[in-house]
């Protein structure tokens, strides 16, 4: 079986450029043998990728839970779970409960803070998406001309508004976990636009992550130079940690990030996907 890996990827489902028909596609041209959708706080796009999986390749069911905690923010992948069960179910209740009230704030503040009124075709395009967020709101200034790039248009626009979107990092870890999923922590030391965990804030989250039952790390991840990723392999070997890894996939909305990068060094990662796979979907 082919051991390219890439477990963190997002679909249209939330603000991944490609639907799950264009991403198996992709996938299979990729030559990635086992990987996972964890789109953003909603289980569509991975329940509609499981019919469309290329043969000869390995798909499990994921998530990516935006979350917070007293030691800090933070997101949390699940693979493997029951989407049927109950508490599970409530998790993502409260999660598009949140991001659908911080949504509104945003659509408020854009208007207050910038003159920015969205028309009923942009409210209804934005709200259309399953788990919409600010990169659709982005992509509307994109439209209007009023920034030339995603990251220009969060940054100038969407940063700061206050208001909760992420559910506890306790809920989604345990909820998971009572899915019979296995709960991950994605890019530990700091995802795509985030600030760089500092050592005792990293630490900080790693216990109080531990506490909750996470089982895994995402120590490979695009982002990453090797220094990094050894770095946290030495963490997860210390604690007990399945390591996994994935590049965070968009995309057209993230045009540097291909599918099966996991480290800005180029090396591979050797694993035996057979052993990964058992692990993660048990």
């Amino acid at each position: 079986m082919n051991n390219k890996v890439d477990l963190h990827i997002h679909t249209t489902a939330s603000d991944g450029s490609d639907s799950p028909r264009v991403l198996a596609g992709n996938i299979k041209k990729a030559g990635i043998g086992l990987f996972s959708v964890t789109d953003h706080d909603t289980i569509s796009g991975a329940l509609a990728m499981e019919p469309l999986v290329p043969e000869g390749v390995r798909f499990v069911r994921g998530i990516e839970f935006s979350c917070a905690d007293p030691a800090g923010k933070c997101h949390i992948l699940g693979y493997g779970y029951d989407p049927d069960h109950p508490a599970f179910r409530a998790a993502l209740a409260e999660g598009r409960q949140l991001r659908l009230a911080k949504m509104a704030l945003r659509i408020e503040a854009l208007a207050r803070d910038h003159g920015i009124v969205l028309t009923e075709g942009e409210l209804q395009w934005v709200m259309s998406h399953e788990s919409p967020g600010k990169p659709h709101l982005g992509q509307v200034l994109m439209d209007r001309g009023l920034a030339p790039t995603l990251d220009r248009a969060i940054q100038g626009y969407l940063r700061d508004v206050p208001g909760r979107d992420r559910i506890d990092a306790k809920t989604a870890v345990e909820a998971i976990t009572a899915a019979g999923g296995f709960p991950v922590w994605a890019h530990p030391l700091g995802g795509e636009g985030e600030k760089r965990l500092t050592p005792e804030r990293f630490s900080r989250l790693l216990q109080a992550l531990l506490g909750y039952g996470i089982r895994g790390m995402e120590c490979w991840y695009s982002r990453y130079s090797m220094a990094d990723v050894d770095f946290l392999l030495e963490q997860a070997d210390r604690h007990g940690l399945t390591v996994t890894g994935g590049s965070d996939y968009h995309g057209t909305n993230k045009q540097d990030l291909p599918l099966g990068r996991l480290n800005t060094d180029g090396a591979p990662w050797t694993v035996d996907t057979d052993a990964l796979y058992g692990i993660i979907c048990k």
